[in-house]
């Protein structure tokens, strides 16, 4: 990260200056807001903590619970969430603590021996070079600790206000500014709310999407799960690889936690009635281990401490709206009140998608929030939220019926003859075929208001438009330090463009004059007065020449821009390949090194275009349809 833009400060870098608009922490709510957020799980705090960066912005969270979550709940942290992690720069902190996820191992019952299990097959949890991140584990209380701190960083100084339970919502179509009443009770008395925007990150008990008029709507499967966090003795072997268990008495997966011993264990129960719900069955802890040290048969399990536990129902359901407007009136009303989580879908837990999933909604959300507030887009950018979450989250929801529908089967013994159940190779070739759906990968936004059409693909085939912005390996050219160029996207709600110079670098610098200097450059139209150069779009060039053939003084002024009130250079806007630590980027990636090629890249990280270096005017024009002149 970079810091001291505007004079020498020692201490914590992560510590920023409050912003004249901080205010302390009070114990009663603000009267009104910007934005309201309801719900402190991991949705309302990648939400809270993205508009906390924002010192201009009045945001308020608050939660029904008394204080943080300490322990329980969700626990893999996908590899696209552990990229997301980077922008909110506790990434590494996430590696140092967690559980890393490297292979999974398959068990299924011995058809030399009944009432045996054995391993049949191994697995790469995650293919090479998805990610710069592995697949890990970590106590989702940890990750909410993390957010914490950010917001407290912030310029905004934020804390939830906790002990609030949300009485309803309403919208005054009429009103010109803050035109959303949120009511609250905190210690048996009422408190009121006014705000713009409202966002319910409430769970999938959501009161926030009752009181606009949405309902969760799809299926349960009928099948009881229970899982528990255990400290255990065992003589099975591979209790620290993630383990996916069939055996005849049932279904267990084995989840491997941070700290080298605690261990999460998901075990399958009891087949549930067509109108039966588990919390009718009235499991007990004791019924959990006892059913799990049934199914790891012969290895035993001496459970010596259960930190936490719960039992669930497998169930699919989801939403067909992520905000209050009513099908049909899009085109004559603006969202003021939006679902995110839990709240707008709900799935098993065996895919790991949960936490992560919920995440990637209010991480859409955010810049989009921040950028209508700030008068730098117009209200329709909000539409998009719902069209591009709701789709996505519907494939999850396809995937996951398919998903747990295997895992709750019992597996098929076919050297007895047995052809009911599912077969355990299959059910393997099923996790290694959707192993980009399940490390976070499995998400491409369709042609939209903020995504374009793919007509220049060819130019960059390995950033596919609508996927998120695949990082690699590359060389400042400043001071040779290997980086990870996807590693400058972070949570500040501004653009990224970047820009893969052609053979001889024409085109290159002709687009660096393009946008310092044309009336019709986006840098020059969307950024204000007093702000810096790269304040709402951030500009990095990325040439095919060694570090060592290019003078970084010969550079266009705006890849070396002036900042902060001392106008000092940023050194940090010019890379080239690095041929120490992997394959040069541009053959990465498939960038066509005759043209070049612009991509174009979203402040939550997805690709919104490529484009040729010298479409200057298509530039101009995608921009247009959703900015507002500063």
């Amino acid at each position: 990260m970079q810091f001291h833009q505007d004079g020498f400060r020692p201490g914590d870098p992560h510590l920023q200056d409050a912003s004249a608009q901080a205010v302390p922490h009070q114990a009663a709510v603000p009267a009104q807001v910007d934005v309201l957020i309801v719900g402190c799980g991991p949705a309302g705090l990648t939400l809270a903590a993205q508009l906390a960066a924002f010192p201009d912005l009045r945001t308020c969270i608050v939660e029904q619970k008394d204080g943080p979550l300490q322990l329980g709940q969700a626990d893999g942290i996908a590899c696209r969430t552990m990229e997301m992690f980077e922008a909110f720069n506790f990434a590494e902190r996430v590696l140092k603590e967690s559980c890393w996820i490297n292979e999974v191992t398959f068990w299924k019952p011995d058809e030399k021996e009944a009432g045996r299990i054995v391993r049949h097959g191994r697995v790469q949890d995650t293919e090479d070079g998805l990610s710069e991140f592995p697949h890990v584990v970590l106590n989702q209380a940890r990750v909410h600790d993390f957010y914490l701190e950010s917001m407290r960083n912030s310029p905004s100084r934020l804390e939830p206000h906790y002990g609030r339970k949300l009485l309803d919502v309403t919208v005054d179509r009429e009103a010109k500014d803050y035109p959303v009443t949120v009511r609250l009770e905190h210690a048996g008395r009422e408190e009121t709310v006014k705000a713009r925007y409202v966002v319910g990150c409430d769970g999938a008990r959501s009161a926030t999407r009752k009181a606009i008029g949405r309902q969760l709507v799809g299926d349960s499967a009928n099948q009881a799960w229970g899982v528990m966090d255990v400290l255990a003795v065992t003589d099975f072997p591979d209790i620290r690889y993630k383990s996916a268990v069939q055996s005849a008495e049932g279904n267990l997966l084995v989840i491997p936690r941070e700290g080298g011993y605690l261990v999460r264990l998901y075990v399958e129960m009891d087949k549930l009635g067509e109108e039966e719900r588990v919390a009718n069955r009235g499991i007990t802890l004791d019924h959990l281990i006892a059913t799990a040290q049934r199914i790891l048969h012969p290895y035993k399990l001496e459970v010596k401490e259960v930190p936490w536990w719960s039992v669930y129902e497998i169930g699919q359901r989801i939403c067909d709206k992520y905000d209050e407007v009513p099908a049909g009136e899009d085109a004559r009303r603006m969202p003021r009140v939006f679902i995110a989580g839990d709240a707008c879908h709900t799935h098993s837990p065996k895919a790991g998608q949960g936490m992560n999933f919920s995440m990637q909604d209010t991480f859409n959300l955010g810049w989009k929030l921040a950028a209508v507030l700030r008068g730098q887009a117009a209200p329709q950018l909000l539409q998009t939220y719902s069209e591009e979450r709701q789709v996505v989250a519907q494939e999850l929801i396809d995937f996951d019926r398919e998903w747990a529908k295997m895992f709750s089967d019992r597996a098929r013994q076919a050297a007895s003859g047995d052809t009911e159940g599912v077969d355990p190779k299959e059910f393997q070739k099923y996790f290694e075929r959707h192993g980009r759906f399940t490390a976070g990968m499995g998400t491409q936004y369709k042609p939209s208001l903020v995504t374009g059409e793919a007509a220049h693909q060819g130019l960059a085939s390995g950033f596919a438009i609508g996927t998120r912005f695949h990082s690699a390996p590359v060389l400042r050219i400043t001071d040779a330090k290997p980086v990870q160029l996807g590693h400058a996207g972070k949570a500040d709600g501004r653009w990224r463009l970047y820009a893969f110079a052609d053979a001889d670098q024409k085109a290159l610098r002709a687009l660096c004059r393009f946008l310092q200097d044309s009336p019709q450059s986006p840098v020059r139209r969307y950024t204000r007065a007093g702000q810096d150069i790269d304040a709402v779009f951030d500009l990095r060039a990325i040439f095919q020449q060694s570090h060592r053939d290019l003078a970084i003084e010969a550079m266009p002024a705006l890849l070396l821009p002036r900042k902060g009130k001392h106008g000092l250079h940023d050194y940090e806007k010019v890379f080239c390949p690095d041929p120490k630590n992997g394959p040069d980027i541009f053959d990465l990636r498939g960038i066509d090194r005759a043209r070049g090629a612009l991509v174009v890249v979203r402040p939550d990280q997805y690709i919104a275009h490529v484009l040729p270096l010298d479409a200057h005017q298509a530039l101009a024009d995608f921009f247009a349809r959703f900015m507002l002149p500063a």
